[in-house]
């Protein structure tokens, strides 16, 4: 997949993949920034997590944008 993000400095290839994965009976997911998030009880609730994750990042881009006018 090649897409590219607001703050990426050149076009890049980013391929998908599983971003859900179980440790020691935990659900994390993964971000494209590098991080682990979790632990969550179910893959379920993970997946809820990644949606709680993207509008926090939404609304930290909004906030920072509007804090630059």
């Amino acid at each position: 997949m090649f897409g590219q993000r607001n703050v990426d400095p050149n076009p890049g290839t980013h391929y998908r993949c599983e971003r859900v994965s179980a440790v020691n009976g935990q659900y994390f997911f993964s971000t494209r920034e590098g991080t682990l998030e979790g632990p969550y009880f179910t893959r379920v609730d993970a997946i809820h997590g990644i949606d709680a994750y993207i509008n926090r990042m939404q609304v930290a881009s909004a906030l920072y944008a509007l804090a630059g006018r």
